[in-house]
């Protein structure tokens, strides 16, 4: 399924607002600073937990499937001339 595409009037309205919200951010403030800096750190914690817990173990099962288990087989159930049914089920 294709994306839709954004008209570039929505695109110039997005970017006008993003820009405004950035502009008019009060960066001297410094309850602002603590939370942009926070966010920050947050995001990072979580690449980082996210890397470890989620991606590492996927690859290890995409690997072990790929070792284990005939293309033939994945084809047969999988396929575009497998039975709906079975496929589903």
């Amino acid at each position: 399924m294709a994306a839709k595409e954004i008209s570039p009037n929505k695109k110039l309205i997005y970017f006008t607002l993003v820009f405004l919200v950035v502009y008019l951010l009060p960066f001297s403030n410094i309850r602002v600073l603590n939370a942009l800096q926070e966010a920050f750190f947050m995001l990072a914690d979580y690449a980082h937990e996210h890397v470890l817990l989620c991606l590492v173990p996927a690859f290890f099962i995409a690997g072990a499937i790929t070792v284990f288990i005939n293309q033939q087989a994945v084809i047969k159930y999988l396929g575009p001339k497998a039975n709906k049914l079975l496929s589903y089920s």
